[in-house]
C-alpha cells in the first residue's frame, strides 16, 4: 500500500462510524480462518509475521474503500469531501482509483527488478498488463502468481499495496472456490471466467483462500512431511568423503572404479552408483502421504548415488543411511588401501534447504564446483531427463504425453500451464541465482510448437 497517499485516509478511520463499518469488512476476510484456528489477530501476526499480517489488514482496507453503505455513503468519497483540500490532485486522484479497482489473480512474466513486469489476468483474460513496480520486482520469479489491484497512477499502471503471492496449491484451492461460488461445473480451464462486479463481490475469497492455504502449510511443516528414497528409505544426505593414499593417483582410482560392475562412468573423474536390475523397488508399507525421490537413467537404470574424483578426495553422494554404508562397503572392498578412512557428513532435508538459504558459507576449496560447471552439468541433466518426459504420460495432461496433448486447442493451454509451473518451480527451488535456475526452457517450447502461449 502507498503509505505516503493514503495515510491522511487511514487516521480518518476513526471519525464517526468508520471503524465499525471497516471492522465488518475486515472480519468477512479473516475471521472464518481466525475462527477454524481458535486464534486472535495477534496470534496470527506471531505465525505468519508482522508485515504480512499487515498486507492482510491492506487488502480489507482496500476493499472497503470500494464499499458502499446502507446510506449511500463511501468512505473514500465523504473523506475527499472533508479534507480532500489536504491531499491535492495526485493523492486525491489515486484514492479513486483505489476506490474503483478490483483484486484479480494475474500472471507475472517479464521481470525487470526494480522497474516493471507484465501481469496478465487470469480471471478476466486479455494481453498482459504492463506494471511499473519498484518492490514486489524483486522478489518475484518467471510465471509467479499474485491476488493484487492494478491501479492507474500518474498515466501508469501499478500495483496496489495489497499483494499476495500465490502458490500453486492455493491457485488450486482458489479455482475450486470460485467455481463453487459461481456455481459452474468445472471444465477444461483452470479457473472460470470472472467479470469486475462478480470480482469486487468476491474480494475476500482471494484473503481467506491464501489465508487457509498458508496456515495449512505452516501446521503441515510443523509435523514434517514424510520423504523417502526410491527404496522406501528415510531421506537423509551422506556425502563419504575418502582421501586418497599417499602417492595414489586420480588414474589408479579411476581405473578401479571402472571396472566395478554397479558403476557408470560419465568420464574419467565422475561415476553414477547404479541398482541392479534384479533388485526391485521396496517401498511397500511406506505411509501413502510420503514423498518419494527416485532418479532414474535414459535407460531406466536407478541412480542410487553418485561418485566424484576431484583432487585428492573420492566423494561419494547417496540419499539415506542405507545407500551410505553399502556404498562404503562397496567402495572399500574395492580399493583397499589406495584410499584412507572416509570422513562422512549428513544433512536432513531441512538441513540442506536451510544450508542453500545461507548466504556467505565458507565451503571447502576441495569440495567446491565452478559455477559455469556446475550450470553445464545441471543444464545436460535436465535436458536429457525432460527430453524423456515429452513422451512420457504426464497426470497434470491427463496422462497423455506432452507431444500427444499439444495435438489439440486445449491440450495446447494445458501444456502451457505445465511448462510454466516446471519452469517456476525451478527457479523457487534453488533461487533466481542458483545453477537450476540458469537453464533455458525455450527448447521446450518450440520443441513442442507453443513458443506463442510463452506470454
Amino acid at each position: 500500500m502507498a503509505a505516503d497517499e493514503l495515510t491522511g485516509l487511514i487516521h480518518y478511520l476513526g471519525q464517526e462510524d468508520w471503524q465499525e463499518c471497516f471492522g465488518e469488512v475486515l472480519g468477512d476476510h479473516i475471521g472464518p480462518a481466525l475462527e477454524a484456528g481458535d486464534i486472535s489477530f495477534e496470534d496470527l501476526a506471531e505465525m505468519i509475521g508482522p508485515d504480512v499480517a499487515m498486507t492482510l489488514w491492506g487488502c480489507a482496507f482496500e476493499d472497503f474503500l470500494g464499499q458502499d453503505w446502507d446510506d449511500g455513503r463511501n468512505f473514500v468519497d465523504v473523506y475527499l469531501k472533508r479534507r480532500g483540500w489536504k491531499e491535492g490532485p495526485r493523492n486525491s486522484a489515486y484514492m479513486r482509483a483505489l476506490k474503483a479497482s478490483v483484486m484479480s489473480l494475474y500472471e507475472v512474466s517479464d521481470i525487470k527488478p526494480g522497474q516493471s513486469l507484465m501481469a496478465r489476468d487470469l480471471l478476466r483474460g486479455g494481453e498482459p498488463v504492463l506494471v511499473h513496480e519498484g518492490t514486489a520486482t524483486r522478489t518475484l520469479e518467471q510465471w509467479d502468481r499474485i491476488a493484487a489491484r492494478l491501479v492507474p497512477s500518474d498515466g501508469k499502471t501499478i500495483l496496489a499495496g495489497g499483494l499476495l503471492a500465490y502458490s500453486r496449491g492455493a491457485c488450486e484451492d482458489l479455482a475450486a472456490n470460485l467455481y463453487r461460488a459461481l456455481r459452474k461445473r468445472r471444465g477444461k480451464a483452470e479457473f472460470p471466467k470472472v467479470d469486475t462486479q462478480t470480482l469486487h463481490e468476491l474480494a475476500p475469497m482471494f484473503t481467506l483462500t491464501w489465508l487457509f492455504r498458508t496456515l495449512e502449510d505452516i501446521a503441515r511443516q510443523m509435523e514434517g512431511p514424510a520423504l523417502f528414497n526410491g527404496d522406501g528409505e528415510d531421506l537423509v544426505f551422506h556425502e563419504v568423503c575418502f582421501p586418497l593414499a599417499k602417492g595414489v593417483t586420480q588414474k589408479t582410482v579411476a581405473d578401479v572404479l571402472d571396472g566395478i560392475m554397479a558403476l557408470r562412468p560419465e568420464n574419467r573423474s565422475f561415476w553414477n552408483w547404479l541398482k541392479e536390475p534384479s533388485n526391485p523397488v521396496g517401498n511397500a508399507g511406506r505411509d501413502e502421504n510420503g514423498r518419494f525421490l527416485r532418479t532414474e537413467m535414459d535407460d531406466g537404470a536407478i541412480v542410487l548415488g553418485t561418485l566424484d574424483l576431484k583432487g585428492r578426495q573420492l566423494r561419494l553422494q547417496v540419499n539415506s543411511k542405507e545407500r551410505a554404508e553399502r556404498g562404503r562397503a562397496m567402495l572399500q572392498a574395492g580399493l583397499g588401501d589406495l584410499v584412507r578412512a572416509p570422513l562422512t557428513q549428513i544433512m536432513t532435508p531441512a538441513q540442506a534447504m536451510e544450508d542453500r538459504g545461507t548466504h556467505g558459507r565458507k565451503v571447502s576449496p576441495e569440495l567446491q564446483i565452478p559455477p559455469e560447471e556446475e550450470v553445464r552439468m545441471i543444464g545436460q541433466m535436465l535436458e536429457r531427463y525432460y527430453r524423456q518426459v515429452l513422451d512420457e504420460p504426464v497426470p497434470a495432461l491427463g496422462d497423455m504425453t506432452p507431444r500427444q496433448a499439444v495435438q489439440t486447442a486445449s491440450g495446447r493451454k494445458k501444456v502451457a500451464i505445465w511448462l510454466k509451473d516446471i519452469e517456476n518451480t525451478t527457479v523457487r527451488a534453488q533461487g533466481s541465482g542458483g545453477a537450476m535456475a540458469a537453464y533455458d526452457f525455450g527448447w521446450m517450447w518450440h520443441e513442442l510448437g507453443i513458443i506463442r502461449l510463452r506470454k
